[in-house]
């Protein structure tokens, strides 16, 4: 099997290493005092910090006992309520193995929860778990996992956002430079200043030739989808012997959606690319796309004062594997499911989020084993769920008629999903390799 991972802020290696030292805590914890050093902070390390930090978005820092003690109280009713850190899947259905899970498990709130009825003790400073060395904000984070510096860098010409108004697109159009057809292994996305950068849509426009298969979604003016950056994620690294193309001639469209923050600030925001070397190609092509878009931009209608639930279903042409799952929605945004409904009429949960919040757009990255593949004719199943009511903390005015639009204030949705087309002969193969998996391991 192949891997792809759309990255969050920390590291994998760092992850792995947080993992472990969080089991070795959770295993001590169950009949000794449960202390900061020992129990929280690996907790936090791993699941925390990537946004709790200087400089991050993060509204304090958790990196230490100073400043983690002061919100004891606060991190308990977050984490009971399963609203930090941001993970907004529902845990009874669909699938459960991701990439890139930052949530906390049933055990770990628990040693949270007993930690602060306890009076936040620090315990012993020697328990401590070696402090992350966190990446500066002006690197390329994949620069480490590839062992250079991007192949090319497209950067948007720049964009001044003002200290206060309404919020604002930056759309310019860039040239690649590519005078070849280059496949791509790795995209990160780097917007220069992250405080006003909501998130920052990334398509490619170049012409596709007789027998390429129809991109996922390809907005008119704009080109197909390419990659996205938003809180949590910042690109994506393709499974092997997997990527997307890059056209000579093709040019990178970006869609910067800005906001206000109290003082004007600038932004430049960059594409790295990391290609394969000359003349190697991988075997299956990557097409990313926003699931749902088109039929929402002619049929969301949110009345004032509802609930409304919207419904939209993508056929696949091919066998496919689903990579990952990011739901997208604005303010009303409440919840969304993705469910495959099977060619022979099976209907099958694939994931559940069920309480979206528009400030954490999470990636649900699919591990090997647990990415969806799916056979041709199936076809994939979005309901959306917004709330215009009182009851939404969030809405701005339940007095007005919302309908599909780009605003924060008006609204949208639809999945981003990057999807892998397969051969029958490789669909048939992945599907016996998994029978025969769960068959030696019951």
């Amino acid at each position: 099997m192949s891997k792809m991972t759309l990255l969050n802020k920390t590291g994998a290696g760092l992850v792995v290493a947080a993992l472990a030292l969080t089991t070795v805590g959770v295993a001590g914890a169950q009949t000794d005092e449960v202390t900061f050093s020992r129990d929280i902070a690996p907790i936090l390390q791993r699941s925390c910090q990537g946004c709790h930090r200087p400089g991050q978005m993060g509204p304090m820092s958790l990196m230490t006992y100073a400043e983690v003690r002061p919100w004891a109280r606060a991190i308990r009713t977050k984490v009971v309520e399963r609203l930090m850190p941001p993970w907004h899947l529902d845990k009874t259905v669909g699938i459960q193995d991701f990439e890139n899970d930052m949530s906390l498990s049933d055990g770990e709130i628990n040693l949270v929860t007993r930690w602060v009825d306890a009076g936040a003790p620090r315990g012993n400073v020697s328990d401590l778990p070696p402090a992350i060395d966190w990446p500066e904000e002006d690197i390329w984070r994949l620069a480490d996992r590839y062992g250079r510096e991007p192949d090319l860098v497209v950067g948007s010409t720049p964009w001044t956002q003002s200290a206060e108004g309404q919020d604002q697109w930056w759309q310019p159009v860039l040239e690649t430079g590519l005078s070849e057809d280059r496949w791509v292994t790795g995209i990160e996305v780097r917007p220069s200043e992250r405080r006003i950068t909501h998130h920052a849509v990334i398509y490619l426009q170049q012409e596709e030739q007789p027998g390429d298969h129809e991109a996922a979604v390809d907005v008119p003016g704009r080109g197909s989808y390419l990659t996205e950056f938003a809180v949590g994620k910042i690109g994506d690294v393709f499974r092997e012997d997997t990527g997307k193309l890059l056209k000579a001639g093709s040019r990178i469209a970006f869609d910067n959606h800005y906001h206000s923050v109290g003082e004007a600030l600038t932004d430049s925001t960059e594409v790295g690319i990391w290609f394969y070397p000359k003349g190697e190609v991988p075997k299956y092509r990557v097409y990313g796309g926003a699931l749902g878009v088109r039929q929402a931009m002619d049929t969301l209608d949110i009345p004032p004062g509802k609930v409304t639930t919207h419904h939209s279903y993508t056929p696949l042409a091919l066998p496919a594997r689903l990579e990952n799952y990011q739901p997208h929605m604005h303010i009303r945004g409440k919840a969304m499911s993705m469910e495959a409904i099977y060619p022979d009429g099976r209907v099958e949960m694939l994931n559940h989020v069920a309480n979206f919040d528009f400030n954490w757009h999470v990636n649900y990255v699919y591990t090997d084993d647990s990415a969806p593949v799916l056979p041709k004719g199936t076809v994939i199943h979005l309901t959306a769920w917004h709330d215009n009511t009182e009851g939404n903390r969030a809405n701005p005015d339940a007095t007005q008629w919302v309908g599909w639009g780009q605003r924060s204030y008006d609204d949208m949705y639809h999945a981003h999903v990057n999807i892998t087309y397969l051969t029958d002969e490789d669909y048939e193969q992945i599907i016996a390799e998994r029978r025969a998996n769960r068959t030696s391991n019951d």
